[in-house]
C-alpha cells in the first residue's frame, strides 16, 4: 500500500473470498508496522528471483515453433531451444576459461550427481567453436543411453540440430569430424590406427574409468588441443588416481551444494546414530578398515541389525513405504542385511558387482515398484544404481573416502514427483584413531576442518534451503573425539605434523596435512612460525609485523598482483622504492605498512628481504594463490584495480596513493570522492554486525540481479543536495561510480574482510531520501557464485 501499511499474509490459502473467510486453513498475517524486515526480505527476494534470468518473455511465434516437434525429434527441437547455464555451471565454465589462459589445456571437473555436467561440456564447447572456428570433437562415455543424451544436449548448445556422429553399437559415423564413441566401439574400430592429433577437442565423460586399461590406452593414443575430463568422483575404489593426466590438478567443482540450492536436487533429512559397535581396533591397511575384519563385526551377530531397523521404525514414518539404498561393507554384509530384513517384515534385496546384469536390473525394477523396499549394495556406489524415487539411504559401514560418501548420497538425491525429501541414517560408531571424519563433514558442508568441526558443535547452522542435520549425543560425541584426534589445527598440532613430515615446501604442507589455507594462517601465524616451532629452524620464529601480515594475503586473487609481486620476490633483492608505483604500495598496506609513513616503503620491502624463511614463504604463498585463481578477473580502466579481484580498503587508499599526513588515507566510510578523476568508491558490507554499526548506519543494501544492486546511501543524503544530485547525474556530470562489496565485517578468522570489486555502476533508479534508495546497473554482471552467495534469499 502506498500509505506504507502493506499486509502480508502467509499460508495454504487460495486467494479467494471463500479460503480466506469461510475456510478453515490456517494463515499468518503481517503487518508491515510490526514485521518490516520480515516483509522487506519477502519483497527483495522475489525482486531477485524475479530479475536472475529464468524468465523470458513471451515469444509466440518462436512458442509455437517449438510446440510444433515431438519431444524426441531432437534435430529439430535444437534449432527453437536455448541453452543456459545456472551460476554455479557458470562458475566452472569461468574457471575453465581462467585455466586455459594460464595455459593449463588439460583440466578435469569434478561434477556431483545431477549438476549437469554434460551442458556444462557443451556449452564449453559452444564457446571454443565460436572462439577458434570448426573445431573437431571426440565425446567419449561407455553407455549408448549417455551418448545419445549427450549428442542431444551438444545439439542444443550449438544450435545446430545434425550436429555430431554416433559410434556405439549399430551406429557408424561417416564424415568422423564430431564423433559421440562407446569406449568398447572405439577399441574395436582399431584404436592404435587413430592420428594423435585426429580430434581438436576430447572430453571423457566418467572419467574416474581413466585407470582402466581401455580408456589409458585412448588417452596415451590421443593428442588432443584439449582434454576435458568429466567425474562425480576423482577417487577410484582400487585407489589409483587419475589426477595425474591433468598435472595433479582439479580445474573446477559442481557441487552438490550449488545444485540443491538451485532446486536441482532434492533436500535431505540426515540423521547420524550411534550404533554402538567399537571399530577402534579393527585392522587399519592403507588408509582403510580391513574388509574381512569390519565384516566379521557387523554379521557376528544381531545387534547391529537390530538396531538399523529400530532407527528405520524410528525415523521412518511408513518403512513399507519407502525406497531405501543400503551401502554395506562387503557382499556376505549385504546379503547377510537383507535377509535379516525379510525375517523382520521388511522385503529386501541384495546386489552387487558379482549379481547378474539382469538379476541387478530387476531388483531395481521391484525397489522402483514398491515391490521390496531396501536394496542393499557394494560396490556400486559410481555407476549401476539410478532409482530417481530412493527416498532413503542407509550408511551400514564406515566409508573412508568422503568423496564416495558424496556419491552415494547423491543416489538419493535425484528429484521425483513422489519424493520430498531424502532421509539419510547414517550409523556411527567409535571409530580407529586413523579414519577421518573431518574431510567428509567438511566437503558435505563446503567449509574448513575447522568450519567442520564448529558446526558439528553449533548443530549444522547453514544448510541449503529445506535440509536439516542431526547427530544423536553419542554419534555427536564419537564424532567430534575424532575430529579432535586428527585435527592438527592447533599451533602445537600443526607444529608437530609438520614436525613429521619435514622441511617441504608450503604446497606440500598443505597437501600432506589436508588442511586448508584459513586454517594454516589462523590467530596471525605463518608458515615460517611453524616451521621454527617443528625444530626445523634454530632460535624463536621472526617476529616482525611481516610474519603476522603473511594471514592478510590470502584474499587476493587477480592477475596483476599476483604476477607482478610473483616478479619481484623471484629477485634477490627488494625493488627499488617507489611511492608513485600502486603496486608497491598495496604490497606495503599488506605486509604491515598501513600504519607506517609512506617514507618507510623501502624498509618495510627490505625487513621481507632480510628473513630469507619469510621470502620463501612469499614466494610460494603468492605461487599457491596463483595456482588456485579460477574467477577471471581483467583490469579496471583508469585505476589500478581489477574488475572482480578483492581489494581491502588500504589496498583501494594504497592503489589510489591516497595518503594524509604522510600516511595511507585510512577512511572508514562508505563512499570516497576522488575528484581529480571525478570517480566515486562507494563501499558495502552486506551482513552488518549490530554490535559494530548503530541504527544509522544499518543500511538496506543487497543485489537484486547480478547486474542490479540496491544500495542505500548515508542518512542525510536528500535527492536535490549535492550528493543527491551527483548519484543521480553522475554520467551527465562526468562523474564514474565505482562498487565495492564485502559479505561482512570479518572473515572466520577474524579477519578484516576484503571487498570484492564490481566495477562501474549506473544510476537507474531511487526512491525516498535521507536515505536514497538507489538502485544501480552494474556494467559488468557480478561473478555468479557470488551472486549465490550474497543474494538476500541465500541467507
Amino acid at each position: 500500500r502506498n500509505s506504507g501499511f502493506s499486509t502480508g499474509l502467509v499460508g495454504s490459502s487460495n486467494l479467494s473470498k471463500a479460503a480466506l473467510l469461510d475456510g478453515c486453513e490456517w494463515n499468518v498475517r503481517l503487518s508491515s508496522i510490526d514485521n518490516t524486515p520480515i516483509l522487506a526480505k519477502f519483497q527483495t527476494t522475489f525482486d531477485q528471483y524475479w530479475d536472475e534470468g529464468d524468465f523470458e518473455p513471451y515469444n509466440k511465434e518462436r512458442f509455437e515453433k517449438a510446440v510444433e516437434y515431438r519431444r524426441e525429434d531432437l534435430d529439430a527441437l535444437a534449432q527453437v531451444t536455448t541453452l543456459r547455464a545456472y551460476p554455479h555451471q557458470q562458475q566452472v565454465l569461468d574457471a575453465l576459461q581462467e585455466e586455459r589462459a594460464q595455459g593449463h589445456h588439460r583440466n578435469l571437473v569434478i561434477a556431483a550427481t545431477g549438476t549437469g555436467k554434460t551442458v556444462v561440456a557443451a556449452l564449453d564447447y559452444a564457446r571454443l567453436r565460436k572462439e577458434r572456428g570448426e573445431v573437431s570433437l571426440l565425446f567419449v562415455a561407455h553407455r549408448q543411453e549417455i551418448l545419445k543424451q549427450s549428442q542431444a544436449t551438444f545439439r542444443v548448445a550449438v544450435q545446430d540440430g545434425n550436429f555430431g556422429e554416433l559410434l556405439v553399437g549399430k551406429y557408424k559415423p561417416t564424415k568422423g569430424q564430431h564423433v559421440f564413441a562407446s569406449i568398447q566401439s572405439l577399441h574395436e574400430g582399431r584404436l592404435e590406427d587413430l592420428a594423435a592429433d585426429a580430434y581438436d577437442v576430447v572430453i571423457v565423460d566418467e572419467f574416474h574409468h581413466a585407470a582402466a586399461d581401455t580408456y589409458s590406452r585412448l588417452l596415451e593414443t590421443l593428442e588432443p588441443k584439449i582434454l576435458l575430463g568429466l567425474t562425480a568422483t576423482p577417487e577410484r575404489a582400487d585407489g589409483k588416481s587419475i589426477l595425474h593426466y591433468f598435472d595433479g590438478r582439479v580445474a573446477a567443482e559442481l557441487r552438490l551444494w550449488d545444485a540443491m540450492d538451485m532446486q536441482l536436487l532434492c533436500p535431505f533429512q540426515y540423521f547420524g546414530i550411534h550404533d554402538g559397535t567399537d571399530l577402534s581396533t579393527i585392522d587399519w591397511r592403507a588408509g582403510r578398515y580391513d574388509i574381512a575384519s569390519l565384516e566379521k563385526v557387523y554379521t557376528a551377530d544381531d545387534i547391529r541389525a537390530k538396531a538399523v531397523l529400530r532407527a528405520v521404525q524410528d525415523k521412518i514414518r511408513n518403512p513399507r513405504s519407502m525406497r531405501a539404498l543400503g551401502f554395506c561393507v562387503s557382499v556376505k554384509h549385504a546379503e547377510y542385511m537383507a535377509e535379516y530384513c525379510k525375517r523382520n517384515g521388511l522385503p529386501a534385496l541384495a546386489v552387487s558387482g558379482e549379481t547378474k546384469d539382469a538379476v541387478r536390473q530387476a531388483s531395481l525394477r521391484k525397489l522402483r515398484a514398491g515391490e521390496v523396499n531396501i536394496v542393499f549394495t557394494v560396490d556400486l556406489f559410481n555407476e549401476g544404481i539410478d532409482v530417481p524415487a530412493v527416498d532413503t539411504v542407509l550408511f551400514l559401514r564406515p566409508t573412508e573416502s568422503s568423496t564416495i560418501f558424496l556419491q552415494q548420497l547423491g543416489r538419493g538425491l535425484r528429484l521425483s514427483d513422489d519424493k520430498d525429501c531424502l532421509t539419510v541414517l547414517d550409523f556411527i560408531g567409535t571409530q580407529n584413531r586413523k579414519f577421518r571424519f573431518d574431510t567428509r563433514f567438511k566437503d558435505l558442508l563446503r567449509t574448513t576442518r575447522s568450519g567442520a568441526k564448529r558446526a558439528i558443535e553449533e548443530g549444522f547452522p547453514f544448510l541449503p534451503a529445506g535440509c536439516d542435520m542431526q547427530l544423536d549425543k553419542e554419534s555427536q560425541r564419537a564424532v567430534l573425539e575424532n575430529i579432535k584426534s586428527a585435527l592438527p589445527l592447533s599451533p602445537k598440532g600443526l607444529a608437530k605434523d609438520l614436525a613429521e613430515i619435514g622441511d617441504v615446501s608450503l604446497s606440500a604442507f598443505l597437501s600432506h596435512a589436508d588442511i586448508d589455507l584459513p586454517d594454516l594462517y589462523r590467530g596471525g601465524r605463518c608458515f615460517t612460525t611453524y616451521k621454527h616451532r617443528a625444530g626445523l629452524r634454530e632460535g624463536a620464529a621472526p617476529d616482525t609485523p611481516i610474519t603476522r601480515a603473511m594471514s592478510r594475503m590470502l584474499h587476493i586473487d587477480d592477475e596483476g598482483r599476483l604476477e607482478t609481486w610473483q616478479r619481484w620476490l623471484a629477485n634477490d633483492t627488494a625493488p627499488e622504492a617507489d611511492p608513485g608505483d600502486p603496486m608497491q604500495l598495496m604490497l606495503f598496506s599488506v605486509l604491515g605498512g598501513a600504519t607506517r609513513p609512506v617514507s618507510e616503503l623501502g624498509d618495510v620491502m627490505d625487513e621481507l628481504w632480510t628473513h630469507p624463511d619469510l621470502l620463501t614463504e612469499a614466494r610460494q604463498l603468492v605461487g599457491e594463490l596463483q595456482d588456485r585463481r579460477r574467477r577471471p578477473t581483467s583490469p579496471l580502466a583508469g585505476t589500478p584495480f581489477h574488475l572482480h579481484a578483492t581489494y581491502t580498503r588500504d589496498e583501494v587508499s594504497a592503489g589510489l596513493l591516497e595518503t594524509r599526513k604522510g600516511k595511507l588515507l585510512r577512511t572508514q566510510s562508505g563512499v570516497y570522492r576522488k575528484k581529480d578523476t571525478k570517480t566515486e568508491y562507494i563501499f558495502v558490507t552486506l551482513n552488518k554486525d549490530a554490535k559494530s554499526f548503530t541504527p544509522t548506519t544499518l543500511y538496506h543494501d543487497y543485489p537484486i540481479s547480478p547486474s542490479r544492486f540496491h544500495w542505500e546511501t548515508q542518512g542525510n543524503v536528500r535527492e536535490e543536495s549535492e550528493s543527491g544530485l551527483r548519484y543521480r547525474r553522475h554520467e551527465e556530470r562526468g562523474w564514474k561510480m565505482i562498487l565495492f562489496v564485502r559479505q561482512a565485517q570479518a572473515d572466520e578468522r577474524n579477519v578484516t574482510m576484503a571487498n570484492l570489486c564490481l566495477g562501474p555502476a549506473r544510476y537507474l533508479s531511487h526512491k525516498g531520501e535521507k536515505p536514497m534508495q538507489i538502485i544501480w546497473e552494474l556494467e559488468h554482471p557480478m561473478p555468479p557464485d557470488y551472486f549465490q552467495q550474497i543474494k538476500v534469499a541465500a541467507g
